[in-house]
């Protein structure tokens, strides 16, 4: 009994141990503010979303203020919060064009931009609303007009870096994508930013490499940000082929109720969310995919064509109706009657979304056969037409036999 009891406390004291409250580490405590405020470099391609967190504060601070200014010393300095901290925009709610102060979010001390543009280029101030500042970035967002291509499979190579004098520009890439599509040939690609390295750059200014900054950088000055301005971001696209993950089959009971809801369901019906839209013959669209953001994988169909970025990507040829942009959206100029069909789209890998495409002449909706909603609506017409005729000829047959053989009486007057 005594071991017993012994072994009963033993584990009751591990019990406790093991569900032991352990206080989550505050990082402000161990990162100190810098006496002179120097300035992060960032980099970002347009129509991006970012986050910027604000690394160090007092601990007093309970709600922090974001500033932000076009350049150092500037007199017009925008506020970007509600002085509460508490300002919460989705990315869902955000359109292109948007207004600054409406593209923003800030969660836990940190500032989210989404859909950055070129113009929010400038220099972000995490501080208080006294005007304290505790951390700063240097933010450079980069446009995606005139961004240069290089297709990996043609056998093309990207820019080559520039040299003049102390004056060294290049692109840096980052990381490839996933494979767009699984099960059949895709695309990956990765994203190049225009990047310098000059000893003549400001010391107030952090860089990850030494004297390496973003082309756009406040830290660059004037005569040499003139000068590396030709050197545009590019994009590098590679072709791949990666296999589907495999749906694992149910057994038992499972299974069966599988087969037959498969056997009851109706002749066509769609893997993913189908969206109708109906569209004016000649009128330009565009086509975004839901959740996607530029940096994501993204690929387009059209039924059972590959709308791949080697044809379709934007800048490929001049004279393109139908083009993919740098944002992963599907355009279209002027819609014409062989434009109708379903586009399908894919993200990271997963086919996620289709937009079934009808096109209109003066007001007038124009069925095609080639809808497989269509057929299936034709089917099941038919269908029913069949089995209406059918129980009408059973009817009558049924009331002949009793006719002829005398098994039914006579309802004649």
């Amino acid at each position: 009994m005594s071991l017993a009891h012994t072994t009963v406390l033993l584990w009751a004291w591990g019990s406790l141990q093991a569900f032991e409250i352990v206080e989550k580490e505050n990082i402000f405590q161990k990162t100190p503010c810098p006496a002179f405020l120097i300035f992060d470099n960032a980099a970002y391609l347009a129509d991006m979303s970012f986050e910027l967190p604000c690394h160090c504060k007092p601990e007093e601070v309970s709600a922090v203020v974001w500033y932000y200014q076009k350049h150092l010393g500037s007199s017009h300095t925008k506020v970007l919060t509600d002085f509460d901290g508490r300002v919460l925009t989705e990315a869902a709610q955000v359109r292109v064009g948007s207004d600054m102060l409406v593209r923003f979010s800030i969660r836990m001390f940190s500032l989210l931009v989404f859909r950055a543009q070129p113009e929010d280029s400038g220099l972000y101030f995490c501080g208080t609303r006294k005007g304290d500042y505790f951390y700063a970035y240097d933010v450079d967002i980069q446009s995606n007009k005139g961004m240069v291509a290089t297709f990996k499979d043609k056998g093309q190579e990207p820019s080559e870096d520039e040299h003049r004098g102390s004056l060294h520009v290049f692109t840096t890439f980052w990381e490839w994508t996933p494979c767009d599509r699984c099960g059949v040939r895709g695309e990956q690609w990765r994203i190049g930013l225009c990047y310098l390295q000059s000893p003549d750059l400001s010391p107030r200014y952090r860089k990850t490499l030494p004297d390496v900054v973003s082309c756009g950088s406040r830290a660059v000055p004037r005569r040499l940000r003139d000068a590396s301005r030709d050197h545009t971001p590019e994009l590098m696209v590679q072709s791949c082929l990666v296999p589907c993950e495999k749906v694992t089959t149910r057994k038992g009971m499972l299974a069966i109720f599988d087969y037959v809801s498969k056997v009851g369901s109706r002749p066509w019906v769609p893997q993913v969310p189908i969206q109708f839209h109906q569209q004016r013959l000649g009128h330009g669209l565009i086509i975004s995919c839901p959740g996607a953001r530029p940096e994501h994988a993204v690929a387009w169909d059209k039924g059972d064509q590959h709308l791949y970025r080697t044809e379709y990507l934007k800048g490929v040829s001049r004279s393109m109706r139908v083009f993919i942009d740098h944002g992963n959206q599907l355009h279209i100029r002027f819609t014409q009657l062989s434009d109708r069909g379903i586009y399908y789209c894919w993200r990271q890998g997963v086919r996620v979304a289709g937009f079934r495409l009808a096109v209109t002449s003066q007001g007038h909706y124009q069925f095609s056969f080639s809808d497989p909603e269509t057929r299936s609506a034709l089917q099941l017409i038919l269908l029913g037409y069949l089995l209406i005729t059918a129980v009408f000829v059973t009817i009558h047959l049924c009331r002949c036999c009793c006719y002829l053989f005398r098994c039914c009486p006579n309802f004649s007057p």
